[in-house]
């Protein structure tokens, strides 16, 4: 696997890198919910078809979101009060940046941004940017994650004519869904680039399908400007299990860039 990790426009940075836990995959992908201490099945499944109460969808996303947040903010402040924890220094930075992007006005909505992968002002401009390099433009097929700072990511995607891969938020409905322009209605592509717009008009896959992606766009709290090591929101497990998934269903990645 070839990686070539670029940073393209953020002010902050961070000290040091560790390596995420791996986790077990089996024929059947089973999640673990600690939260409500449920095992969870995960499937692709298709809403193409049926109808979609876009209300009640995006009502249960932002409560899953809100629980999520306060889940990492528990996590958070738990390992910054304890002085044993050697994973601490990780999430005093994040603190410390989601501070300051709050006090400076340095982000867009959602807010606040603690616990989310922020909005930052200026995210647009780095999307805009990263459709001038090689290696994106290259691309056939880019993985980009659902957060809003990479909403413009996604629209230059499937603007320029390219295969979009996303994760389906928590990986509730299903793994990843596939988006194409030629696959869109008319006039859809901004509503494509939102949560609700992939349930719409995606093609969710599954564990079988063998994809070549060619470019990863991955969101941060915080990058090292010189090796391009990130931070992101602290939700560890969810992360982990998000590439387990990726590394049965994709054969080769070309490039990973940092936003």
């Amino acid at each position: 696997m070839d990686l070539h990790a670029l940073r393209l426009s953020h002010p902050f940075l961070i000290l040091n890198n560790t390596n995420t836990n791996a986790l077990s995959l089996r024929n059947t992908i089973l999640g673990f919910n600690r939260r409500s201490r449920r095992w969870l099945k995960l499937e692709a499944t298709n809403t193409n078809g049926a109808a979609l109460d876009e209300a009640a969808f995006e009502a249960e996303r932002l409560a899953l979101d809100a629980e999520a947040r306060s889940a990492m903010a528990q996590q958070g402040q738990a390992s910054i009060s304890d002085s044993n924890d050697p994973k601490a220094w990780k999430w005093i930075i994040r603190k410390r940046i989601w501070d300051s992007m709050e006090a400076h006005n340095f982000a867009q909505n959602p807010r606040p941004v603690h616990h989310r992968i922020p909005n930052f002002v200026g995210a647009s401009s780095a999307a805009d940017k990263m459709r001038l390099l090689d290696v994106f433009q290259a691309a056939q097929c880019v993985k980009v994650n659902p957060d809003s700072p990479q909403k413009q990511v996604r629209f230059l995607t499937l603007s320029d004519g390219k295969k979009l891969l996303t994760p389906q938020p928590r990986l509730r409905t299903g793994f990843f869904s596939i988006l194409e322009s030629n696959m869109l209605p008319p006039g859809t592509i901004k509503e494509a680039c939102t949560s609700v717009g992939v349930a719409k008009h995606g093609r969710p896959i599954g564990l079988d399908e063998k994809i070549k992606v060619d470019v990863i766009v991955i969101g941060s709290v915080a990058v090292d400007p010189k090796t391009g090591a990130r931070l992101g929101k602290g939700e560890v497990r969810l992360m982990s299990f998000n590439f387990l998934i990726m590394s049965c269903l994709f054969f080769h990645v070309f490039g990973l860039l940092i936003h």
